[in-house]
C-alpha cells in the first residue's frame, strides 16, 4: 500500500512536470495566440551604475619643466624678442613663440601662485625668466 500511493504521487508528479515546459518564450505564446511577455530586468539599473559626481579634469601639466606665467607671448621676430634673442645669443626662427618675464607656477591655485598674464608651456626656460621659447599657451583657469 505505501509502496503504491508512493508510486502514484511519483507517476503524478512526473506527468505534470513534463506537461510544463519550464521556459516559455515569447514565440511560443504568440504561436499559441497569446500577447508576449514583459521585458525582464537583468541588470543593474542605469541610476545605481552612474557617477555621483563628474571625475574632474586633472590639471594641466607641461612635459618640458614647470608651468610658466609670462608678462606677454609673442613670436621671435617681434622687436622686443628679436633683441633679446640677439642679446642672449639665441639663434630662433621668426615664427617661434617665445614668452617675454616669465616665472613658474609650481602648484596651481595654492597660496599666490596666480597668473594674471599668459600661462604657457615652454620648450626652453633656461634665461632665468628673461625669455622662454617654444612657447604654447594654455588655459588653467586661474
Amino acid at each position: 500500500m505505501k509502496f503504491t500511493s508512493l508510486f502514484t504521487v511519483l507517476a503524478a508528479a512526473v506527468a505534470t512536470a513534463s506537461a510544463y515546459p519550464g521556459v516559455e518564450t515569447n514565440a511560443d505564446r504568440l504561436a499559441r495566440g497569446l500577447p508576449p511577455l514583459p521585458p525582464v530586468r537583468r541588470a543593474t539599473p542605469i541610476g545605481a551604475a552612474r557617477r555621483a559626481a563628474p571625475s574632474g579634469t586633472p590639471p594641466p601639466t607641461c612635459s618640458t619643466g614647470p608651468v610658466q606665467c609670462c608678462n606677454s607671448v609673442t613670436t621671435a621676430s617681434s622687436p622686443v624678442a628679436s633683441l633679446l634673442t640677439g642679446l642672449l645669443g639665441i639663434v630662433v626662427g621668426g615664427d617661434v613663440a617665445v614668452g617675454l618675464t616669465c616665472s613658474p607656477l609650481s602648484v596651481i591655485g595654492v597660496g599666490g601662485s596666480s597668473c594674471n598674464a599668459q600661462t604657457v608651456c615652454c620648450e626652453n626656460n633656461n634665461f632665468n625668466g628673461l625669455i622662454a621659447i617654444g612657447c604654447t599657451p594654455i588655459n588653467i583657469n586661474l
